[in-house]
């Protein structure tokens, strides 16, 4: 589960008065499954977000449990050698933070920031497959297509869409490029090529953009490539448009399929982004 939605679950839960114990990853040294802020919620009947799963978990659980049974209210830290102590493989071991529920620990709980914020433009049967992947995951999301009836009420899996993917039908959709937050993502895959020209030049006008797709075949782009020189825009700005997009090594022109080498490209993209800013 999204940090940002396990936060909202503990914060439904308290308002419930659901008793429970928040579990934190606090430390950990070689090969562990999840890093440093990851969290879970344990109550009597229910277990909400996971700190990576095995027999980890499984202790975890047992030991939160245990003081729900107790009534503990006490905090506690334990610390687990995964290959010695649990069996598994990864080898390292884990520090974990048992406390309980309450306005405290949501005070300590800090809000997560977004993997990335991107301007989705186009709500096809691609679009729609891109947005239904990112709604599991943690990003912010403004779609965009000029058709009222162009979005979905739902996912393609039938699940509402989370208020962090925000629907906007709009006439002038090349005009809310220059909306985006500096090191924004963007995606382009609308229903004509004579938009998709406009929205990626207003992108590529932009020397802050952090990736630029844009749906089409190599000859697409290459129609693209001349008609923006004509229109003056910096040959360094148009080297930096992606198309055709999606990871290579991918086979298949099925939405899902598009969809899921192009989540994959856009996290590849931000890894080597948050790579180069923490070089020394």
């Amino acid at each position: 589960m999204i940090d940002r939605d396990l936060r909202a679950r503990a914060e439904g839960w308290l308002e419930e008065g659901r008793t429970a114990v928040l579990v934190e990853v606090v430390g950990s040294r070689g090969s562990v499954p999840r890093g440093c802020g990851t969290r879970m919620l344990v109550a009597a009947d229910a277990i909400a977000g996971t700190i990576g799963g095995g027999h980890l978990e499984l202790e975890a659980t047992q030991r939160a449990r245990s003081m729900l049974a107790r009534d503990e209210t006490d905090a506690r830290r334990e610390t687990y050698p995964l290959g010695p102590a649990l069996g598994q493989c990864c080898g390292g071991s884990v520090t974990l933070a048992f406390a309980p529920l309450d306005a405290g620990a949501l005070t300590r709980w800090p809000l997560a920031t977004p993997l990335l914020h991107l301007q989705l433009h186009g709500a096809g049967h691609v679009g729609r497959a891109i947005a239904t992947l990112l709604a599991t995951l943690d990003v912010d999301v403004d779609w965009f297509d000029q058709r009222d009836e162009g979005f979905p009420e739902t996912s393609d899996l039938g699940s509402a869409w989370p208020g962090r993917i925000r629907r906007i039908a709009i006439d002038t959709v090349e005009a809310e490029v220059r909306h985006a937050p500096a090191g924004a993502f963007y995606l382009v895959l609308t229903h004509e090529h004579a938009l998709d020209l406009r929205i990626t030049e207003a992108i590529l006008r932009r020397a802050d953009f952090a990736f630029c797709g844009l749906i089409g075949s190599k000859t697409k782009r290459a129609s693209f490539t001349r008609r923006l020189e004509a229109r003056g825009v910096p040959a360094a700005a148009i080297e930096r448009l992606t198309c055709p997009i999606g990871m290579t090594g991918i086979d298949g022109k099925a939405p899902e399929v598009i969809a899921a080498g192009v989540i994959a490209q856009l996290l590849a993209e931000r890894g080597r982004i948050v790579q180069r800013e923490s070089a020394p």
